[in-house]
């Protein structure tokens, strides 16, 4: 099965099966089949709800609590954290369900799995799914039928008032909940249906948290942490929202990690031992970061502000001179790019292939020096009511927790990172893999290369529109149908699925630790659901071979 842009459906027999790069010691490690929601997921998600509901209560009543104590001034600031980032993301996240949920396409099949995308319909099936198409394309074509109508208004209206409320982030943790749930209740296909969704939920979650994480949780750390310093001395619930916002940040870094390791099927997924490690790992680096800032901050406010926007717009540069490829457009990549700055300001945050050893050891260094800066600086001018016994206590606090991020680091990366050891470059005598190609869609030498390629392409090809057409005859579309190629010998120990369809993205898959297209492009996830909706057999998905390591052959979407 494969797709055109359009989003129309056609048959494709099995495509040229993926082969490892030569030259590497181990191949890559691919994803078990048959991979399911299990109680551990559940689980998770249950806890991912608990620390949401503690961190956004916490911050609520502490901030009641100022108010009560006609505290306006740290009220106000309280407030301004709490609610500008939670309109943020629900803005968003409204969008994505607006696009979701609308038809763009107006084919019947489109309708059907967008209505079941949209409102959880538990008899969404493939037995069914020609007969029901058809009778939607004449629905869609005519008047809407009343019970229709009726429905689509009560989604709509359901969703514009969870959003309002700003419990977008509390239902798709539920929904994604409730699909994992139906992935194992359902029969083999369905099941399969219903884990793509969670897993498209999941990486929605993922985004939206982390982004309300950076813009909520950590400044309001560095807030609280800052008015104890001040005032020497801690409320319950000052202490109460500081310790919340920060199990926040850890959790969200680690849940990110994990939610786009078990988005890719060629990736081994984090074990929830290796995702407690970068919780603690991730915890206790951004708690000595904020205490540094904190500290700092309690003193020169003014020149606290410059120096966190100095540092971001210096992040932003690195990750914008690094030519990272996450998203579509020129412009969503920079605005990407400058939200991964803010995260940068706290923690390091991994967003291209490549060596990140020098990156890690770099930003680690830049990140330790302005430590021992700030906290330096606290200490040569703090106030005179801070005794030197309480100085030195907090200092101490601050070094012992980066020493103890940067242990669980290593354990991480040493012991349980998902890869294993790997030959190549390492770490002191760590086996931290740091620029070893892990792409199992890259062709071998020996092998022929696929029709599709063309000899030194520009970095980005323009966008096709009517007629327009590509080197080499491509018309530019997102999914095309391929010729089917000969046999080539597939490299030990992975041995993709052969028989069933295969759904064809023209794209180059893009390598770890950035999103497939599929989970960005929300039309591409459209077109995903209905045919893996309308298929006998579930379909995989397959991303364009390149002919040889180097080469690099870039499409932008026309959708």
């Amino acid at each position: 099965m494969a797709a055109k842009s359009d989003g129309t459906a056609v048959s494709l027999q099995n495509d040229i099966p993926p082969t490892c790069l030569p030259g590497l010691d181990q191949p890559p490690p691919c994803r078990p089949a048959g991979k399911e929601f299990s109680l551990l997921d559940c689980c998770w998600t249950l806890c991912a709800l608990l620390v949401f509901f503690s961190d956004g209560a916490s911050d609520l009543w502490l901030d009641a609590d100022y108010y009560l104590r006609r505290d306006y001034w740290s009220f106000a600031l309280t407030l301004v954290f709490i609610l500008i980032p939670s309109v943020v993301v629900q803005v968003l996240s409204f969008r994505w369900f607006a696009y979701d949920y609308l038809d763009a396409n107006g084919t019947g099949t489109a309708a059907a799995a967008m209505v079941a995308a949209s409102n959880g319909e538990s008899q969404f099936s493939t037995k069914d799914s020609e007969q029901r198409g058809a009778g939607r394309s004449a629905v869609v074509a005519g008047t809407r039928s009343r019970a229709e109508t009726c429905c689509r208004v009560c989604v709509w209206l359901f969703q514009s008032i969870v959003h309002i409320l700003q419990l977008a982030q509390l239902w798709r943790y539920v929904h994604a909940l409730y699909l994992g749930v139906q992935s194992r209740w359902r029969g083999s296909h369905e099941q399969r249906h219903f884990y793509w969704r969670m897993m498209f939920e999941s990486a929605d979650i993922s985004m939206l948290r982390l982004l309300e994480t950076f813009m909520k949780s950590a400044p309001q750390l560095v807030l609280q942490l800052s008015i104890v310093v001040k005032t020497s001395q801690v409320l319950p619930l000052q202490g109460l929202s500081a310790s919340a916002s920060l199990v926040s940040l850890g959790w969200m870094m680690a849940s990110y990690q994990k939610a786009l390791r078990d988005s890719r099927d060629d990736k081994l997924p984090m074990s929830y031992k290796a995702v407690m490690v970068s919780v603690l790992w991730h915890l206790f680096t951004v708690g000595a970061r904020a205490m540094a800032f904190a500290l700092f901050a309690s003193i020169f406010q003014l020149y606290f502000g410059i120096f966190i926007v100095a540092h971001w717009c210096a992040m932003t540069f690195w990750i914008i001179q690094g030519e990272t490829d996450f998203c579509m457009s020129k412009w969503e990549e920079i605005i990407y790019n400058m939200m991964v700055g803010i995260v940068y300001i706290f923690c390091w945050f991994s967003v291209r292939e490549g060596p990140t050893r020098c990156r890690l050891l770099l930003y680690s260094l830049i990140v330790l020096v302005e430590n021992v800066a700030l906290t330096a600086i606290w200490y040569i001018y703090r106030s005179p009511r801070t005794s030197d016994f309480y100085a030195v206590v907090i200092v101490c606090v601050v070094a012992c927790s980066y020493a103890l991020g940067t242990f669980f680091m290593f354990v991480y990366y040493c012991l349980l990172h998902p890869d294993g050891p790997v030959s190549g470059t390492y770490i002191g005598c760590c086996g931290v893999q740091v620029g070893a190609v892990s792409d199992p869609c890259i062709s071998s030498h020996t092998s022929a290369a696929p029709l599709d390629a063309v000899s030194s392409p520009p970095r980005t090809l323009q966008r096709t529109k009517g007629g327009e057409s590509v080197a080499g005859g491509d018309n530019g579309d997102v999914f095309k149908v391929r010729p089917v190629a000969g046999s080539r010998t597939p490299a030990p120990r992975l041995t993709p699925r052969k028989e069933g369809p295969v759904i064809r993205i023209d794209l180059p898959r893009k390598q770890y630790p950035a999103w497939d297209a599929h989970f960005i492009d929300r039309r591409l996830r459209k077109t995903i659901l209905v045919l893996e909706s309308a298929a006998p057999v579930t379909p995989r998905i397959q991303y364009r071979c390149l002919g040889t390591p180097k080469e690099v052959m870039e499409y932008e979407t026309t959708v």
